[in-house]
């Protein structure tokens, strides 16, 4: 059985900050650095051993992925292109606090989390969801089976559980929040309520 866990990078300037990063490559914060080295000793405390690290090619996953891998004596992390965060369009660089002004009423509000959909220049969410499962298409004709770890970002890192498990985009979007360096097992004995295997303390959204 192949188990696929996902992790978000650490917190970023642009997370720090409030700023809608999509694709800029802004570097992990102090606190984003403690994050991932926390994420390593919840990871290294479970007993899981991967038999390949995958990480975004934007530096704030890298990072966090590199983190990990040297906590755990795993790895050497290998970016892995379609990893990299949903593109921003216009709205790349903007404040958070501007999404309902600039792209009201093609939004999606939830718990913690104002979406918007369809902005000019951005991917859609119904063409993150088609890269995820190229993605896992692609994960499933490298391994068989065994333990695989991803470093990712919040928007695509939804798409990829929501097409692990057949979940529609919106819904999916709806069900919970995926933290910085939160833990997400994919697997076909974990249930999709069942994703999280640890949540890490957010300082941020």
């Amino acid at each position: 059985m192949l188990r696929i866990y996902i992790t978000r990078h650490g917190q970023d300037e642009d997370d720090a900050n409030g700023i809608l990063n999509g694709r800029r490559d802004a570097p992990l914060t102090d606190r984003g650095i403690a994050q991932a080295e926390k994420t390593a000793s919840n990871i290294k405390e479970l007993g899981l051993v991967f038999d390949a690290i995958y990480t975004s090619p934007l530096s704030r996953a890298e990072k966090t992925a590199n983190i990990i891998a040297e906590a755990i004596g795993g790895p050497a992390p290998e970016i892995f292109a379609e990893l990299i965060e949903r593109e921003f369009g216009v709205m790349t660089g903007l404040l958070i606090s501007q999404i309902e002004e600039k792209c009201s009423p093609q939004i999606l509000k939830t718990a913690t989390i104002t979406y918007f959909l369809d902005p000019k220049g951005a991917e859609t969410f119904e063409d993150l969801s088609a890269r995820a499962r190229h993605l896992l298409g692609e994960l499933r004709y490298r391994h068989k089976d065994g333990n695989i770890l991803l470093v990712t970002h919040g928007d695509i890192g939804k798409m990829i559980y929501a097409a692990y498990y057949h979940l529609g985009w919106r819904d999916t979007l709806e069900m919970f929040h995926f933290g910085n360096t939160d833990l997400l097992l994919l697997a076909e004995d974990s249930p999709a309520t069942e994703a999280h295997v640890f949540k890490a303390k957010q300082h941020n959204l």
